[in-house]
């Protein structure tokens, strides 16, 4: 489709020129030696481009531009002069202007500026459609599930992400931390700016603390230039801090002292920086507990858990695993064009007895394993499920060893279940710990922090 370019210029020679060149490149014209006629009839919808020349009589470019922006903010609008002066140019831009022409030019002048405002424009508008469609997809009303644990969440996520102060999230691998912290973003008046995530636990000291505050040139070896951190990435917008309870002594002191003057120093630098961002922490871990054994430093606990959401794990959320698996489904058919119809019905009952020590990620697994190996158009069953979860003792047999269970207290039925079940996966993935967290949909961290809590050896799984 052409685009459309308004041209006013009272000069009609120089307009009939401009006109005739446009029209020769492909573009679509309506010219204009009146400014005021130009003016009345502009409709928004109808033009891509302005272009109007500053000196005219009666109504002036300054007052059609503002005119124009006053009808669409958004369009761009190229002003042409012979008296190309800095007050001009600051007045012209100051009032939503994109660019400045000056007597006089060559016809490629011409072309290349339009061009040019007519690809900002297109970029421009890509990003606004981008950003309907974070905050489209991170929306409130996206997250699955009718579980109370779930509807609760969703209460209290819509009243804090308008609210611009700190969020500790806090919940098991694998419970979606990030895409809470995500929806809080983009429901939030950050939204338009940028969401900065970075995982505290994957990175060294040194690396980390590059990473989040940057550095001066020369600051170690290696340091050639210049580097902005994510803190500065993040200026205006939010910046989400995964496994905060990973941050060493150190980093842990430098971000409070951020949080509480809302400024940091780069590394090797000694001119503070000012930003305004807001911190979005999570953890797996009892942060509480770190506090008390002097690993995580109470101040900062407290600064960064003005707001506390939990996640239930989605043992949690046992009728809810039905409509996740059906949308993981539906996600992975239109990924691969494939029609599977969904979970048999004694699937979806192995499903929702299954304990998911991974979570949502673990059961997203699951899906997309079950659908790689199975039909193209049929349905999932046990046959093909018990390849990919333990089944639970009532579809196995083990029927003294669920009475058992029941007997126990729920610490210690999980206890005893996570114990065989971190067992049995190692078993399978021949102790290689990061096979076994992918399978299980978990994080390495997570899979050894639970070897160290149940106190397992490798001769237990070798």
């Amino acid at each position: 489709m052409k685009k459309r370019i308004l041209l006013i210029d009272n000069e009609e020679g120089l307009c009939r020129m401009m006109e005739a060149v446009l029209k020769d490149n492909g573009f679509k014209v309506g010219a204009f030696t009146r400014s005021f006629e130009a003016v009345e009839s502009f409709k928004a919808e109808e033009w891509d481009l302005v272009i109007s020349d500053i000196k005219m009589p009666g109504m002036d470019g300054i007052e059609v531009l503002e005119r124009i922006k006053a009808k669409a903010p958004a369009i761009p609008v190229i002003m042409i002069t012979a008296y190309a002066t800095v007050e001009t140019a600051i007045q012209a831009l100051r009032r939503g202007a994109y660019d400045m022409l000056t007597k006089p030019f060559e016809p490629e002048e011409l072309i290349y500026r339009v061009r040019n405002a007519l690809q900002q424009t297109k970029l421009l508008e890509e990003n606004r459609q981008l950003r309907e469609e974070l905050v489209g997809k991170f929306s409130f009303d996206k997250m699955i599930g009718s579980a109370p644990a779930l509807k609760a969440l969703i209460e209290r996520m819509e009243k804090v992400a308008i609210r611009d102060t700190s969020v500790l999230i806090t919940g098991e691998s694998g419970t979606g931390k990030e895409l809470v912290a995500q929806a809080l973003h983009y429901n939030s008046p950050r939204r338009d700016k940028r969401f900065v995530a970075i995982n505290c636990g994957a990175l060294s000291e040194s690396l980390l603390e590059s990473e989040l505050f940057g550095y001066k040139k020369g600051a170690f070896t290696g340091a050639a230039e210049n580097r902005k951190g994510l803190l500065e990435a993040a200026d205006g917008g939010t910046l989400f801090l995964d496994e905060v309870g990973n941050l060493p002594i150190n980093v842990q002191k430098t971000l409070l002292r951020f949080l509480q003057e809302q400024e940091f120093l780069r590394i090797g630098d000694t001119q503070p920086i000012k930003v305004d961002v807001r911190i979005i922490s999570a953890t797996n871990a009892d942060l509480s507990a770190d506090v008390r054994n002097g690993t995580f430093r109470e101040d900062l606990y407290y600064r960064l858990n003005v707001l506390n959401l939990r996640l239930p794990p989605l043992r949690e959320r046992v009728e809810d695993i039905p409509l996740l698996a059906a949308h993981f489904i539906q996600e992975q058919n239109k990924k691969f064009g494939t029609n599977v119809k969904g979970f048999s019905a004694e699937a979806i009952e192995a499903l929702k007895r299954f304990p998911w020590p991974g979570n949502i990620r673990q059961l997203r697994n699951v899906v997309e394993a079950c659908m790689a190996i199975g039909s193209e158009d049929a349905v999932i069953d046990l046959a093909i499920l018990e390849q990919f979860i333990e089944m639970p003792p009532s579809f196995t047999g083990g029927a003294l060893q669920l009475t058992a269970m029941l007997d126990s207290d729920y610490t210690a039925a999980m206890t005893a279940f996570e114990t065989d079940y971190l067992k049995m996966l190692l078993r399978k993935k021949g102790g290689n710990i990061d096979e076994a967290a992918r399978e299980a949909g978990m994080n390495m961290a997570t899979i050894y922090r639970k070897i160290k809590k149940y106190r397992l050896k490798k001769e237990d799984y070798s």
